[in-house]
């Protein structure tokens, strides 16, 4: 791994760099993905059955594009014992974390006769995209409905790419069907999106859409977004670890490598004071490297996105990091805590040395799908708040708006809203003031 001496020029290089894996940037792909979309949203079901066979090589209609209760009875049969525990205790530990994110409906009632609150009602129907192919995301699948479930959400609808034949992969099913999926359907891509979006005979369209995907996924959220809504468009994986001269470089190098294995487009960094850290962790991230399956794709991810950044102390340590607003921040340092009262952004902060990436990717519970490209900034983990709306509430009696009436006439008029404070005035009229 590169190591750079962290200054003004050289973080804002680093910072334009990262930025060119935003997925808002590969526009090449937008017109394709916008013909899909739009031929998803024009012909239904035809569209989506096409656009499958080109994309997946998979045949599917209205007959078999569902999948059936005895294809999950069937898919949970296939996955292993031990595998299928490891899910279910991850389960449990997701839904204990977003059952505390939950809020209630509330109310305040004032002796001036007005009552004010706030309604909590759960999305009718959510859409879960989950990443398909060769690779079973089971995690993904956790974490994107549980959530949803949590939230009171009565329909979720899982979509995934089908194989070839026409199967969807049995880990994907059994942890839809653990977490609560109300319907599966073996559709992938823009496409996919598209139906969600707008609705086919054969796959009602629903009021959100989340998960992760490729760029063509990525981009038909961004294009179906304001149809629904989305949780975010999610961009290439990435850690950033703040380690003093007291870390353990193995553990430094090793929580690098677990995000850059990801994709050729993922960000690995590290920042220390300690150039005898940087070093040894750079060593020890190529020894590493050359002996774990997915090298090639590592050694990609450091070339193009890997740096390791000396800073003079702790405290250039955490601007940087706030600058850089990481998807994960690992904190290994003598007081993480400390320094975590510092950090002001960033999507999970992993702290000391037992609490690396990985455990919250399948097991601790908060959410593994978080804001990326800097986005941490202003955006939030998925959590329970994402399928639920908020409506206002507001009563007045008729001795609280008379009171307030004056004043809400003079803000009408203020804004040459004369029907406004008319709607205001009829109903004290001819009163004495």
């Amino acid at each position: 791994m590169r190591i750079v001496q962290l200054n003004e020029d050289s973080l804002k290089d680093l910072l334009a760099g990262l930025l060119k894996r935003d997925p808002n940037n590969y526009t090449e792909y937008t017109n394709q993905v916008q013909e899909i979309v739009d031929g998803v949203k024009e012909k239904g079901d035809e569209a989506l059955f096409a656009f499958t066979e080109k994309f997946d090589g998979a045949r599917v209609s209205a007959d078999n594009i569902r999948v059936t209760q005895e294809e999950i009875e069937k898919a949970m049969e296939q996955v292993p014992k031990e595998l299928l525990e490891v899910m279910k205790t991850s389960m449990e530990n997701i839904r204990r974390y977003h059952e505390k994110q939950k809020r209630n409906s509330w109310f305040d009632a004032r002796p001036d006769g007005t009552i004010l609150g706030q309604k909590m009602t759960p999305l009718d129907s959510v859409g879960v995209y989950v990443p398909g192919g060769k690779a079973a995301y089971p995690s993904s699948v956790l974490m994107n409905i549980i959530p949803a479930q949590v939230a009171g959400v009565e329909r979720i609808v899982m979509v995934t790419p089908p194989g070839k034949d026409g199967s969807v992969n049995p880990v994907t099913l059994t942890a839809a069907h653990l977490a609560g999926a109300t319907e599966v359907y073996r559709a992938g891509g823009a496409q996919a999106v598209a139906a969600l979006a707008f609705g086919t005979a054969s796959i009602p369209r629903v009021r959100k859409i989340v998960g992760p995907g490729n760029i063509f996924v990525a981009l038909a959220k961004k294009a179906v977004y304001g149809h629904v809504s989305i949780d975010s468009i999610a961009g290439p994986s990435e850690i950033l670890v703040i380690a003093d001269e007291k870390a353990n470089p193995k553990y430094v190098a090793a929580d690098l490598l677990s995000q850059a294995e990801h994709d050729q487009l993922a960000s690995a960094i590290l920042v220390t004071p300690s150039m005898e850290l940087a070093r040894e962790v750079s060593r020890q991230a190529q020894e590493m490297t050359d002996r774990l399956s997915r090298r090639e794709i590592i050694q990609a991810s450091l070339d193009n996105y890997g740096y390791i950044l000396v800073v003079e102390n702790m405290e250039e340590a955490i601007q940087a990091a706030n600058e850089i607003a990481p998807e994960h921040l690992e904190i290994l340092t003598e007081n993480p805590f400390e320094v975590m009262t510092k950090i002001r952004n960033a999507g999970a902060i992993f702290m000391g040395p037992y609490s690396s990436e990985p455990l919250g990717d399948y097991f601790a519970g908060p959410n593994h799908v978080l804001p990326t490209n800097g986005t941490a900034k202003f955006f939030s983990p998925l959590n329970v708040d994402d399928f639920v709306k908020k409506s206002s509430i507001i009563y007045y009696s008729r001795e609280a708006l008379k009171a307030a009436s004056r004043d809400i006439e003079t803000f009408a008029k203020a804004e040459q809203l004369t029907a406004h404070a008319n709607s205001i005035h009829v109903r004290f009229e001819g009163e004495e003031e």
